[in-house]
C-alpha cells in the first residue's frame, strides 16, 4: 500500500504549488542531515544490473531527475540519497535574477501536471559553484564505485539581450564546468524572453561552439555537452538540430522541455486559461515526448545520446523511453505526485524486467 497519495491530498493538493515543493524539498534535505541519509542509500541504491555508459559516465540508473527540482544545488546529496541514477541541477545563468512574479507555478491534479513559469529563479553561476563543488565531493565519499551523475543546466539572464546571448552562456560555464559531469545548455525555456529564438541552427551554432571551448578549457578535460530542446519544434527543426549536434560532435540531446500547448487536458478550459501563461509539463506531455524521441532517434543515428524526459511516470514509461532510443530517462513532474520513493520503485521494477 503506497502511503504518499493520500499525505499529498492531506497535506499538499491545497496548498500554493511553489510552497508545497520548497517544503518537501526542505524535509528531504532534512532528513538527510538528520542522519537517515545512509539508511536511505541502502534502501534505494540501484541494482548493477541498471548501470548505464552514457556519454563516457558511468550512471548508476538510466533514469534521473530533471533540472528545475534542484535549481541551486542546495540538496545534491539529499536528492541522490533517492535513488536517482543522477541529478540535473539548473537553470542556473550568468547572473542572479528573482524569476518572475508569484504565483508562477499551479498543478494541475486531474492531468498530473504542472505549469510553470518561473522564469529561471536562481542565485547566478558563481554563488551557485562552490556549492556544486562540494556536493560533487561529498557524492564521491558517499557512493564509492558508482555515484549519481551532477549534470548542470544553463540558460540566459533574462535582462541580457539576444545579441549578448553567447557571453552569458560563458559566463556561467566558466564557473560551473569544473563542477559538472556533463552540461547542458537550455535554449528551450517558454519564460525567458525570446530564448527559443536561439534553436535555430543559425543560432545555435556559434553558442554551442562557444561554449564547448569554455567548458573544456575551464574543466580541464573533455565536459559533456548536450543542449536541451523544446517539444514544440516542427520535424523540419529536430531534423536540424539533430544535423547540427553531429557537427558539432555533442555529447547528446535533452528532449524535451516544457511545451506551450494545452491540448487535450481533462482540466476545465476555463481554469487553465485562468492560470495564464507557462511550460506545461507532466503526463499530457508523455505522446509528444515519445514522438520527439522517435523523430530524433532517426535523425541523429545511433550513436548520439538521447536524453528522454517529458511525462514519465512508471518504470514501464522510462522502458519504453530506453526501447524508443533514449540512452537515459529523466523526470520531475511526476515527482511531485508520486513522493520521495518514486525513483527508488522505478529502479526496483527496472531491475526486475532486466532479470
Amino acid at each position: 500500500m503506497r502511503l504518499y497519495p493520500t499525505f499529498f491530498r492531506i497535506c499538499f493538493a491545497w496548498m500554493d504549488a511553489e510552497r508545497a515543493h520548497k517544503i518537501g524539498f526542505v524535509l528531504i534535505r532534512a532528513a538527510h542531515r538528520g542522519g537517515a541519509g545512509a539508511v536511505l542509500r541502502r534502501l534505494t541504491r540501484p541494482a548493477p544490473v541498471l548501470r548505464t555508459q552514457a556519454f563516457g559516465l558511468t550512471f548508476p540508473s538510466p533514469f534521473g531527475l530533471a533540472a528545475g527540482f534542484d535549481k541551486e544545488g542546495h540538496g545534491v546529496e539529499a536528492l541522490a540519497d533517492l535513488g536517482f541514477g543522477h541529478i540535473e541541477v539548473g537553470t542556473i545563468t550568468g547572473q542572479a535574477q528573482p524569476g518572475n512574479p508569484k504565483p508562477r507555478l499551479f498543478r494541475l491534479v486531474q492531468d498530473r501536471a504542472v505549469i510553470n513559469r518561473m522564469g529561471f529563479n536562481n542565485d547566478g553561476a558563481e554563488a551557485v559553484a562552490p556549492r556544486l563543488t562540494q556536493a560533487r565531493k561529498r557524492l564521491e565519499r558517499s557512493f564509492p564505485g558508482s555515484r549519481p551523475i551532477l549534470g548542470v543546466n544553463i540558460g540566459k539572464t533574462k535582462k541580457v539581450d539576444l545579441h549578448s546571448a553567447v557571453e552569458d552562456y560563458l559566463v556561467s560555464t566558466r564557473h560551473l564546468a569544473a563542477s559538472a559531469d556533463y552540461l547542458v545548455v537550455n535554449v528551450s525555456s517558454p519564460n525567458t524572453p525570446g530564448l527559443r529564438l536561439l534553436q535555430g541552427v543559425e543560432s545555435l551554432r556559434p553558442l554551442l561552439t562557444a561554449v564547448r571551448e569554455a567548458a573544456d578549457e575551464t574543466a580541464g578535460r573533455h565536459l559533456p555537452l548536450l543542449v536541451k530542446i523544446a517539444p514544440d519544434l516542427t520535424d523540419q527543426d529536430l531534423s536540424d538540430v539533430a544535423q547540427l549536434a553531429r557537427e558539432l560532435n555533442l555529447d547528446g540531446i535533452i528532449c524535451t522541455n516544457t511545451t506551450i500547448t494545452r491540448d487535450g487536458l481533462a482540466t476545465p478550459a476555463e481554469q487553465v486559461v485562468s492560470l495564464g501563461v507557462g511550460g506545461l509539463s507532466g503526463a499530457p506531455l508523455k505522446k509528444r515526448s515519445l514522438e520527439v524521441l522517435v523523430r530524433l532517434r532517426q535523425a541523429a543515428g545511433p550513436e548520439l545520446a538521447l536524453v528522454s524526459v517529458g511525462g514519465v511516470e512508471t518504470s514501464a514509461d522510462v522502458q519504453q523511453r530506453l526501447d524508443a532510443g533514449a540512452t537515459l530517462v529523466q523526470g520531475y513532474t511526476a515527482f511531485l505526485y508520486e513522493g520521495p520513493f518514486w525513483a527508488a520503485r522505478i529502479n526496483r521494477e527496472l531491475a526486475a524486467l532486466r532479470r
